[in-house]
């Protein structure tokens, strides 16, 4: 379960990295602040 949480972080924090530089301000920092929130160090929201 922890490595699947950190997958999904990977990518949410790579999809918010891809918006930001397309000028997509608001959701490119959405997506990396969730994928922190539930990647590991971060403070996991299942648990």
């Amino acid at each position: 379960m922890a490595f699947i949480l950190w997958l999904i972080a990977v990518v949410l924090v790579v999809a918010g990295i891809i918006r930001l530089v397309q000028r997509d301000i608001l959701w490119g920092v959405v997506l990396i602040v969730v994928g922190l929130l539930i990647g590991p160090g971060g403070v996991s929201i299942f648990g």
